[in-house]
């Protein structure tokens, strides 16, 4: 038996009797002492017990909350009816009159009338009635009182007719009536069912009046406690309103006013949208989350929106915003995308599907755009608003900026976050706020929401859009093979035999990449011509030895075959075609892959695709499905025309194969993609902090956008991605997101836009702030080109400055100088603006800024041919003669491979950047019409910026002289001082090791290892002993990209901050330098770290002590001032000054030296300068020097000795 409950059969109370006991008096208390007997009563008989049951102690029924609800409402009906008299006696009071009431219209009865409508229709004009209101009966009641329709049935027949007669001509009167704003007859429904409400309540009422009694108490004990909450809350809401009035200071109450806005009127824009549209937008995630959004958007500035991809972000909530209102009054809706591709193909989409036109819903990215005045949606690349942002700091014409793809983390997406969230505040305290959105699929949000130093409380809201993705089930490699390339080649010709119909999306890592995979799938599956007859089985666009190979393959299978007799194969009509497998959606190869759970993408086990045999077919040809393959290569640097033929649907009777980069991951989505091959890799651009070098590097990707690239398959329908590396490789060796941009790369132009708009770069609210040895290094090189300087003077050695220098380690103490301005004010890299800026000195702008533009663009001489009937091999030497013509001989050949882009830039300008013409020179055409808007744009500043310059865009360029060519080379060093190579001599090599390491081989100031021309550069022949380069990229050795050759004594010149120069050389002498106004002398010097010895320069003298003998020296000899060249032969020995041995003996005289170095004089300039405020400064020191102490007077009155000479006088 269990163990009984608590209390279960309590035991009854036992009562005694004491009634007899009571009885007895006892006078204990009367007595004055102490009772020492100890009196006791005790009873004469058993006193009487009985047991008792305490019936309260039993449960007590609660009352349900139906129950509960029932009894307050009859309460609630009884206290209104307590107070309906007294609000009726009210209303009477209160009534208007029967003649204003007549003037006026109730609200149930309006609505706007159109204006056509009206004027068509005939009205008249009201007037009041008399005889309508005497005929009123003076103890009708309203008919707005609640309840009076009611009353009105239960009146006679005859009235109700009057009255419906009187209703009928008020309601033609209000038709005809201009003024009246109708709204239709929903509140005479809605005062029925008010009706029917009270009619049921008063039923209710009548056939309850019992339970009603015997449920007050109950009511009344359960709204005791409530009752006197509220008298608490009315007396202190008393309290406070006295105080409130009392105060007289006119301030509201913090508890009212806290949290509340001022009401605003809603705004709704109307969009006509098609039907097929507006039926695909609604079966988009992000249209059940737009309240959600707009409410967030309304209340707070800045809003996260998190959507994985397919969920429609990109799309709709710039319509959410549009229809808002956020467009009014000629704002704009900024839109960021990280691609130009993007911004171009979302601007298009989304004013498609709004009805818009290019006019209204634009885009703006680097060389070209479509905005207008009239656009209210704005698409463009990052860069573009941050230009904007700092010729408007406070983008006054933009209500609403989105950041999209912020998970890319690009380094212009995060300073924009960084700058836009130091301009919400500012915005909000003009009474003018600017909302920012950041939306992404797969983000790190704690980077944003948990960043003090980015917003600040209170957190932004995060809103999470579920995407509408179908199932893709994931399939991993057994082994993780090197060969991804031909391994994503054997996957591809698998899935296209042995799967059912759907697209095929394959990603790589680069240009070559892409190129070269196209090319095998379309030899191995090609397409039909228009005869009817296949293209042929031939591998077109290979090289020599790859035909031979082909031809000994068929050789062998002839042989094999053992007869030459011609074979009648049966004819194959493509569109007969029949799948070999049924399509029942599982799409396995094999056996493995589960489906998806989360979100469409979970793990899943390895893929058993078995590739044995892939050699074979592929030698064989095709098998089993022979169905052409309509095989479309995507990259950034393909044509806009080619790019969007991915967006179409394949040819009749073909299947979709894409091949593409990274730019597919997001953004894009390409229809009918059924099957994802990934891969795994990416190209990314590699930054060494410690060399300064950047180069490519092929890694693994992220498990988010490895993710990012198996949610392509499942946009349309279930789908499959076929990873070519194993789960363990994934989940061992991938990270978890992608490193931001900002700690991968050099940030020079970063930093010197950040100088150039005050902005503070330690200690800047970024996102992911870079590494503070980024920041060191970019700092570094600003100031090795002359963009920066630093604050503290290196002649100033005070205690207080050195104190300083110390305590601000951390900081940064560079600013910006006048070149810096001139080069941030270009959209290049820092050391291009460089050559712009000094270019302007020797009328070299038009060559400089075809060679920039033609430097900044990436590839624009290709090397490896796609589309050509030729082979590789014969198209490259062509090219290669061709570019060899360009460089021509002398000093156009040194410049290198900057003088063949620039003729190229020439040429193809003068063929009017022709594509046929482009493609067969080796050009790549989308990058030469780059070019040219690079120019045009460069072009533009320039004049703005120098009007007097007059810069031209000449179509039918020259090339540039041989003097011309000299100094386009010394301004290409100027841009790249700290990008210098030395060839490594052969007597330089001691051990075998180092012979064979290397050999043609260059060293640099950045590396250890050493660096090579690459055999497509045009100096690769003359290997100069001093180069620059560009950058560095490695493939299986480093390589230098567009080198030109320089001179090692210009080093000195144009790098003087990376040179070290010995003591000035005794002999040749210093001399004064009157074009420069500089003292100059001759030094030994070395280039770099290395200390690499370079030949012997004339320099500026180093500040120091001695400058100032010199300056003294040459001012007595009359070289600064020529006024005082009569009075040297009146000087006392003035070659003192130099010879310290001789100075020693005659320190009266060096007070002119004192002078000197006191006021920091060691220019005419400066001399200026002083004389400007000081007249006679430096007077009495030069005529102790004067053996004539006559002349005195006279140099008195020549001081101070600006004058040009004074041999007239002298004559």
């Amino acid at each position: 038996m269990g163990r009984s409950r608590l209390k279960y059969k309590p035991k009854p109370t036992v009562v005694t009797d004491d009634s007899e006991a009571k009885r007895i008096k006892v006078e204990i208390d009367s007595t004055e002492k102490y009772d020492e007997s100890n009196a006791l009563v005790l009873p004469s008989a058993k006193r009487a017990t009985k047991k008792l049951r305490d019936k309260s102690a039993g449960p007590v029924k609660l009352l349900s909350k139906k129950k509960r609800k029932h009894l307050e409402k009859i309460v609630e009906q009884k206290e209104k009816k307590a107070k309906r008299a007294d609000l009726l006696a009210a209303l009477q009071e209160v009534k208007a009159k029967p003649q204003d009431l007549a003037k006026l219209t109730q609200l149930q009865e309006t609505q706007t009338l159109g204006r056509k409508k009206f004027m068509a229709s005939d009205f008249t004009f009201i007037n009041n009635n008399q005889e309508e209101e005497e005929s009123q009966e003076p103890g009708r009641m309203p008919s707005c009182v609640r309840g009076g329709k009611r009353k009105k049935r239960k009146r006679p027949p005859r009235e109700e007719e009057e009255d419906e007669e009187a209703e009928e001509e008020e309601k033609q009167r209000q038709q005809s009536d201009p003024t009246v704003v109708r709204l239709g007859e929903v509140s005479s429904s809605s005062d029925d069912e008010s009706d029917e409400d009270e009619d049921k309540a008063e039923e209710e009422e009548q056939e309850a009046p019992q339970k009603e009694e015997k449920e007050t108490d109950a009511k009344e004990s359960v709204t005791m406690e409530n009752q006197e909450d509220n008298n608490k809350a009315d007396e202190k809401t008393d309290t406070k309103e006295k105080g409130g009035l009392g105060s007289g200071d006119g301030k509201e109450d913090s508890s009212h006013t806290k949290g509340t806005k001022k009401p605003q009127p809603a705004i709704y824009m109307s969009v006509k949208r098609p039907a097929e549209v507006q039926a695909a937008r609604l079966k988009l995630p992000i249209l059940a989350e737009e309240q959600a959004v707009m409410e967030a958007i309304n209340e707070q500035p800045v809003t996260v929106i998190v959507g994985t991809t397919g969920s429609g972000k990109t799309t709709q909530v710039p319509q959410f915003l549009y229809e808002a209102g956020y467009t009014s009054g000629g704002r704009m809706i900024g839109i960021t995308e990280p691609r130009r591709v993007a911004a171009i193909s979302m601007s298009k989409r989304v004013g498609q599907e709004m009805s818009l036109s290019p006019r209204q819903v634009s885009y703006q990215i680097r060389f070209e755009g479509n905005v207008t005045p009239d656009t209210c949606i704005k698409f463009m690349t990052d860069g573009v608003l941050l230009k904007e942002i700092q010729l408007d700091p406070t983008l006054k014409k933009y209500s609403v900026i989105i950041i999209d793809e912020a998970h890319e983390r690009s380094v212009f997406s995060d300073i924009l976050i960084g700058i836009l969230s130091r301009i919400l505040p500012r915005r909000q305290a003009k009474g003018n706020p600017l909302k920012l959105i950041i939306m992404s699929a797969t983000l790190k949000v704690e980077d944003f929401t948990l960043n003090p130093r980015l917003f600040k409380e209170p957190k932004p809201p995060v809103i999470k859009v579920e995407s509408r993705m179908f199932d893709v089930t994931i399939h991993y490699n057994k082994r993780t093979v090197d060969d991804y390339v031909g391994e994503a080649y054997k996957k591809t010709c698998k899935i296209h035999r042995q799967l059912p119909e759907g697209g095929i999306l394959v990603f790589l890592t680069g240009q070559q990449e892409v190129n070269t995979l196209v090319r095998k799938l379309r030899a191995i599956f090609p397409m039909p011509r228009q005869d009817g007859k296949e293209a042929g089985k031939a591998v077109p666009n290979v090289s020599g030895y790859r035909r031979k190979k082909e031809e000994r393959k068929a050789q062998r299978k002839t042989a094999k075959e053992g007869s030459t007799q011609k074979i009648i194969l049966p004819e194959v009509k493509l569109e007969n075609f029949v799948s070999a497998l049924p399509d029942d959606g599982e799409g396995e190869l094999d056996e493995g892959g589960t489906e998806l759970e989360d979100r469409g993408i979970t793990d899943y086990g390895d893929s058993d695709l078995d590739l044995d045999g892939d050699e074979e077919e592929e030698e064989n040809g095709p098998r089993g499905n022979e169905q052409p393959l309509w095989v479309l290569p995507l990259y950034s640097l393909l044509p806009p025309e080619k790019q969007q033929l991915v967006f179409q649907p394949p040819p009749e009777g073909t299947r979709l194969c894409v091949v593409a980069t990274n730019v597919a991951e997001t953004s894009l989505t390409i229809p009918s993609v059924k099957y994802v091959v990934d891969s795994g890799r990416v190209k990314e651009k590699v930054y060494d902090k410690v060399t300064g070098v950047s180069m490519f590097h092929v890694t693994w990707t992220s498990q988010a956008s490895a993710n990012q690239r198996a949610g392509r398959a499942g946009r349309t329908a279930p789908g499959h991605c076929y990873r070519l590396y194993s789960s363990a490789v994934f989940n061992d060796e991938f990270l978890k997101f992608s490193i931001a941009e900002i700690q991968q790369r050099p940030i020079d132009d970063l930093v010197l836009v950040m100088k150039a708009m005050n902005l503070p770069v330690i200690n800047f609210p970024f996102p992911t702030p870079p590494d503070s040895l980024q920041v060191r290094h970019a700092v570094r090189r600003l100031l090795t080109l002359g963009a920066l300087h630093e604050v503290p003077d290196p002649t100033e050695k005070s205690i207080q400055d050195k104190k300083r220098m110390k305590t601000e380690k951390a900081k940064d103490l560079s600013r910006i100088t006048s070149l810096g301005k001139a080069m941030a004010a270009f959209p290049l890299a820092p050391r291009y603006g460089k050559m712009l800026a000094l270019s302007h000195q020797h009328n070299l702008l038009p060559y400089t800024v075809a060679l920039v533009a033609a430097l900044t663009v990436p590839e624009v001489l290709t090397e490896t041919p796609l589309d050509v009937k030729e082979s590789v091999d014969d198209l490259r030497k062509r090219w290669r003669a061709v570019r060899l013509s360009w460089a021509g001989s002398g000093q156009a050949q040194l410049l290198g491979d900057a003088m063949v882009l620039l003729r190229a830039v020439g040429a193809a300008e003068h063929e009017r950047s022709n594509r046929t013409w482009c493609e067969k020179n080796g050009l790549r055409h989308k990058a030469v019409v780059e070019i040219r808007k690079l120019r045009r744009q460069l072009t533009n500043e320039i004049n703005l910026i120098i009007p007097s310059c007059d810069l031209l865009l000449d179509p039918d360029m020259v090339p540039p002289s041989e003097e011309q060519a000299r100094l386009l080379r010394q301004i290409v060093l100027a841009g790249t001082v700290d990008h210098v190579a030395r060839r490594v001599d052969d007597h330089e090599l001691k051990t075998p090791e180092d012979k064979v390491k290397w050999r043609h081989a260059y060293r640099t100031q950045e590396m250890e290892e050493p660096v090579f021309l690459s055999s497509s550069s045009v100096l690769y022949r003359e290997m100069p002993k001093w180069v620059v380069y560009q950058d560095v990229y490695q493939t299986h050795k480093m390589f230098m990209r567009n080198v030109t050759a320089i001179e090692d004594e210009w080093l000195a010149v144009f790098a003087p901050s990376l040179c070290t120069f010995s003591p000035p050389l005794e002999k040749p002498e210093p001399r004064y330098d009157s074009d420069r106004d500089a003292i100059l002398c001759h030094c030994t010097a070395s280039y770099g770290p290395a200390g690499w010895k370079i030949p012997q320069v004339e320099v500026e003298y180093p500040i120091g002590r001695e400058i100032f003998r010199w300056v003294a020296y040459f001012f007595l000899l009359g070289h600064l001032c020529p006024i005082l060249i009569p009075f040297v032969q009146h000087l006392n020995e003035p070659r003192t000054l130099v010879s310290p041995v001789a100075l020693r003996f005659r320190k009266e005289r060096e007070s002119l030296l004192q002078a000197l170095m006191s006021r920091g004089a060691t220019s005419l300039a400066r001399l200026k300068d002083i004389w400007a405020a000081e007249p006679k400064y430096l007077l009495a020191e030069y005529t102790q020097w004067l053996q004539d102490k006559e002349l005195k007077p006279e140099v008195a009155r020549l001081w101070p000795p600006l004058g040009q000479t004074a041999e007239a006088e002298w004559s």
